[in-house]
């Protein structure tokens, strides 16, 4: 067959090579079946439902647009409507998009006279802003002012947070027209910026603009507002903080030397200034927020060294009494107080040992012009002002107390352990705080405060009968009197078990207990060889049950802290604490296999009794192999006996389902045969209803035939009076 096909190939080549137009035709026609045949293939019907129109994502009553149908085109025309414009990108399905509507509508509804909000449905896929932005997360807010932005918002989508970032966008610059003002700004605020530009030569000069830009584009870093811009107009007002050239900036500082922005080696621009106050601000204490459950904001910062972590109820639209009183710890601590904050504007010219002291102070130091007048003038014996080249200079000659080497005064100078202090709201992050040892019942009215230090693996928290101060100055000390704090997990009821759950609270006197042997295993939910060690613990703790003088436990390292002396360097672990011993702990060697066997080998190894002593289960075994023998018997005929016991039970049930099953075959055939009898009743009931119904139209045609009977008696009677008449009357 073979041969035959390839005879016939060389035919048919061989007729292709004499006539070439043969193989022309043949691979036109091969295309021309090819190419319906793939059309025809390649329609496939569309079995997707097409998508239902979008709806209102915000009540019609709500005052802001809501282009539910991504008209970007209408937002461009109504950004130009208003001077300052917020843009709620949003998708109808996301939960933070549903959470944060009744956030801006209450933003809306308070500050609907001042911006003018809109909301875009950027998840339509008709809509012309799906096709226009990228956006990798829902929602996006966007601010404008006076078309300049977009001014992207990424702190809490929560009422009191946006709108006090609204009016931030809505003001950006505080005018300042006095030097009461003016010191009221920059002691109120650690970071502060001031310009001063004058307004004579034209009604918005060309710098003013730069730098109102400079404030705008600030709050794009600065979500918080830490840092605020001011202006100044008047000149003397400008002196107060030594700025006397028209359209010069001036960053004001606490823990040091203040700075005036260098125009000659800077380009006066919006970039250029932003840039210079984030490379020279300082603050004494941060606002974090950390996005999630898991985020790394958090770790980047206590990284950095000891961390002070205060928890506090915030509202940024109203003052914070707590807040107050925690930053101006956090300043005496960094530099001290008012008094110790002027002195590093001033330079001492001599001190002896009678704490005299001579300062030469430059009216370059706000302190100066500020605190100098109001204060200073009276403590100081004797006073000496004059000018020079390079301004107005002072020189004050006074006694200076010295501080307590235990105050908590400029303490970050005097210690090795210098802390960071942080702020976090409570509403937003109280499941943070109750994971660093916040009790569940605490108000979170209350203020919770704890001290963190990563390097050391350790943690303080403060309690509320405790002072700030005294807690800081303790943990600065050389040899702390603080106690760590240990962080565990508490049990709702405790159940009676084979084998006791340990926590931090019950690790001290269930294990120390001096009276048993502890078997303890170190375990944790997500530890995968700890779950196959279950049901050898299980069995083990069976072998003891009852015996008091030992006892089976574990403790969830995930979740409870232990003291340093306690932890294990790897999990699953197990430590042996014997009674009367407990500081000769002895732990599983690693390279034997965790068995049943090899777990009462080592107990008994260990342990200075034997565990049948007061177990009451009988004679003392010879050896070792027999009472692990004796255990195992007793196991399998435990399980010969629940096997019987089954047995019974499978038998007896079987029989009950053999006799339900008789009985559901005799109820069958019984409706069978009612059913069967019912048939024939209602074909009976029909054939009687059929002759009742003929015997009454009998019935009815007999009793018409009787009325017309009735009625033709009736008449020959009349007939037969009337004849009877009509002879008597004839015959008279």
């Amino acid at each position: 067959v073979m041969l035959r096909i390839r005879a016939k190939l060389r035919q048919a080549a061989d007729q292709m090579k004499r006539r070439p137009e043969l193989c022309c035709g043949a691979i036109l026609l091969t295309c021309a079946l090819i190419l319906p045949l793939t059309r025809t293939c390649s329609r496939v019907k569309s079995v997707v439902a097409s998508p239902r129109a979008p709806l209102r994502f915000f009540p019609a009553e709500a005052p802001l647009a809501d282009l539910f149908l991504g008209q970007l085109e209408e937002v461009d025309r109504l950004l130009e409507e208003a001077d300052v414009s917020l843009v709620f990108y949003y998708a109808p399905w996301c939960a933070h998009c549903i959470t944060a509507r009744q956030h801006i509508q209450q933003v809306a509804l308070r500050l609907a006279q001042q911006v003018q909000f809109v909301a875009v449905n950027c998840w339509w896929h008709q809509g012309r802003c799906r096709k226009q932005k990228i956006f990798f997360q829902y929602p996006v807010i966007h601010l404008f002012y006076r078309r300049v932005g977009p001014i992207e918002y990424r702190g809490p989508v929560r009422s009191e947070y946006l709108e006090s970032f609204i009016q931030r966008v809505c003001a950006p610059l505080t005018y300042l027209p006095s030097v009461r003002a003016l010191h009221t700004f920059l002691t109120q605020h650690q970071q502060a910026v001031v310009g001063y530009f004058r307004f004579s030569s034209s009604p918005q000069p060309a710098g003013y603009i730069t730098f109102l830009l400079s404030a705008l584009h600030a709050l794009r870093r600065d979500q918080q507002g830490e840092v605020r811009f001011a202006v100044v107009t008047n000149q003397a007002v400008a002196e107060g903080v030594s700025l006397r050239e028209d359209e010069s900036v001036y960053l004001h500082r606490r823990l040091n030397s203040s700075l005036v922005f260098p125009r000659t080696q800077r380009n006066f621009t919006v970039q250029a200034i932003c840039d210079w106050v984030f490379e020279h601000r300082e603050s004494v204490i941060h606002w974090i927020q950390p996005t999630g459950a898991k985020s790394y904001s958090l770790e980047a910062e206590l990284q950095k060294g000891p961390a002070l972590l205060t928890f506090l109820p915030h509202n940024p639209l109203t003052a914070n009494q707590l807040l107050t009183q925690v930053s101006a710890v956090a300043l005496q601590y960094h530099c001290g107080s008012e008094e110790d904050l002027f002195l590093r504007c001033c330079q001492s010219l001599s001190f002896s040992s009678d704490a005299s002291v001579c300062e030469l102070c430059v009216s370059r130091c706000w302190a100066l012009a500020l605190y100098l007048q109001r204060v200073r003038l009276s403590s100081c014996r004797s006073i000496q002002s004059s000018y020079g080249a390079f301004g107005r200079w002072s020189v004050c000659c006074r006694s200076v107390p010295r501080p307590p080497l235990d105050s908590i005064t400029g303490l970050q100078c005097r210690s090795n352990k210098t802390l960071r202090f942080y702020l976090l709201d409570t509403q937003l992050h109280w499941p943070l705080a109750q994971r660093l040892g916040a009790s569940a019942d605490q108000s979170r009215d209350l203020p919770f405060i704890t001290i963190i230090n990563l390097r050391d693996e350790t943690h303080y928290v403060l309690n509320h009968t405790d002072a700030l101060e005294d807690f800081i100055q303790n943990f600065s000390a050389s040899y702390s009197p603080l106690h760590r704090h240990l962080v565990g997990h508490k049990q709702q009821q405790q159940t009676q078990s084979l084998i006791q759950e340990v926590t931090s609270d019950s690790f001290l006197h269930t294990v120390m207990d001096s009276q048993r042997d502890v078997l303890l295993l170190y375990y944790s939910v997500w530890c995968g060889f700890c779950s196959v060690l279950n049901h050898v613990f299980l069995q083990l703790a069976r072998l003891f049950q009852g015996n008091s003088a030992l006892m089976v436990a574990r403790v969830n390292v995930g979740r409870n802290d232990l003291p340093w002396e306690f932890m294990v360097d790897h999990l699953p672990s197990v430590l042996f604490f014997p009674r009367h011993r407990k500081q000769m702990s002895v732990k599983f060697p690693e390279n034997t296999p965790m068995t049943v066997p090899n777990l009462l080998r080592f107990v008994l190894q260990h342990s200075d009794h034997a565990p049948w002593e007061e177990s009451g289960r009988g004679a003392e075994p010879q050896s070792l192999l027999e009472a692990e023998l004796q255990a195992l018997q007793r196991q399998v005929f435990s399980l010969h006996r629940a096997r019987e016991h089954l047995s019974q039970q499978l038998s007896v049930l079987w029989r009950e389902n053999r006799r339900l099953t008789l009985h559901t075959h005799t109820l069958e055939t019984q409706n069978a045969e009612l059913q069967e009898q019912s048939g024939r009743l209602e074909t009976l009931y029909r054939e009687k209803t059929r002759q009742l119904s003929d015997t009454v139209h009998k019935l009815q045609e007999l009793a018409d035939a009787s009325e017309e009977l009735l009625e033709e008696n009736s008449l020959l009677k009349v007939l037969g009076a009337m004849q009877h008449d009509s002879r008597t009357h004839y015959n008279q």
